[in-house]
């Protein structure tokens, strides 16, 4: 494991990469944004190459802010009908930077700050206070987040946060996969499986309008392995629902290279998107990398049916994924 120096931002705030490497896989982590700037894994032939869409240098990250490349996403992963909530009787208005709506923690989100790191035996822990009122939202929050390789090369991202006022927190790492490698062309190909029966459908401009969809019969179902397609950006009940230690619930793999990755979790939900928006001056094109975050439910401030999301002084939020890769 090491940190180098991967440049700088305009205001002259150094920006560091970490490398972890262990059972054959290397990520390797920035502390702008915490994001995955890269994971290499071998193939079936033992050739190790890269599964992560990203950028060469950190000036393709400021450029290029909107798909949100390997980034660690906060305070709230997805969306807020109308960048707004109810809490305690007060309401809170966020930045409305995906108009009407709020989306993964306003103008300048986690994924726009630069974190500190410190070493940990297996990864790296990279940590910042989100002071009171930033992007709108309320209480002094203190938020860690671990990436780290265990002896088989998985990927464990484990998320920590506290606070000194009622707030809400959502945390996610939003890194699009293309296991035949980063670069190669569409991933549509990609077999995937979700253990998930239901999805929360949305309106016009992607609010969940509040009922659970089953997926049996619709081009949504993927509980039985299938290809990933096109034109998918949608929030999948997970069928385990929340739990105190990651489960797995999602499996994606490339017939072509072999390579498996596996997605076990925490949480209650995983957004689907299959990268079809992706800007035209990118080096990548649209579904050339297939995203699965984890998370909570977009809209769950306004929606007191859906698993909560409040966070209140004296309690812990914690949240942990683990991206496993193999081959077949």
């Amino acid at each position: 494991m090491r940190s180098e120096l991967f440049g700088a931002l305009p205001d002259g705030t150094p920006v560091h990469r970490w490398t972890l490497e262990k059972g054959g896989v290397r990520v390797r982590v920035l502390t702008y944004g915490g994001i995955i700037q890269s994971a290499e894994v071998p193939d079936r032939s033992g050739r190790r190459g890269p599964v992560a869409l990203g950028f060469e240098d950190l000036q393709g990250y400021l450029d290029h802010p909107g798909p949100y490349f390997g980034a660690l996403v906060g305070r709230y992963a997805n969306r807020i009908a109308g960048g707004e909530f109810e809490l305690d009787g007060r309401t809170y208005r966020l930045a409305r930077n995906n108009d009407p709506n709020a989306l993964h923690g306003g103008t300048a989100g986690f994924d726009k700050r630069v974190w500190e790191a410190a070493a940990t035996e297996h990864g790296v822990r990279l940590s910042r206070v989100s002071p009171d009122g930033e992007e709108g939202y309320p209480g002094r929050l203190a938020v860690a987040v671990t990436y780290s390789l265990d002896e088989t090369g998985a990927l464990r991202i484990a998320y920590e946060a506290t606070t000194d006022a009622p707030t809400v927190v959502n945390l996610t790492n939003h890194t699009y996969w293309n296991l035949a490698g980063a670069g190669s062309g569409s991933a549509g190909g990609h077999e995937l499986r979700i253990a998930a029966e239901r999805l929360t459908p949305t309106d016009g401009v992607q609010i969940p309008t509040g009922v659970y969809e089953d997926v049996d019969g619709t081009r949504f179902d993927f509980r039985e392995a299938r290809k990933v397609g096109a034109g998918i950006d949608h929030n999948y009940v997970l069928d385990k629902g929340v739990t105190g230690r990651p489960v797995e619930v999602a499996e994606l793999s490339d017939p072509a290279s072999g390579r498996v990755l596996t997605v076990a979790t925490t949480e209650p939900g995983l957004q689907l998107y299959t990268g079809d928006h992706f800007e035209k001056t990118l080096p990548f094109g649209p579904g050339d990398g297939v995203a699965l975050e984890t998370q909570h439910f977009p809209d769950s401030p306004n929606r007191p049916d859906f698993p909560g999301t409040v966070l209140r002084p004296g309690e812990m939020y914690a949240s942990e994924t683990v991206y496993g890769f193999s081959v077949r």
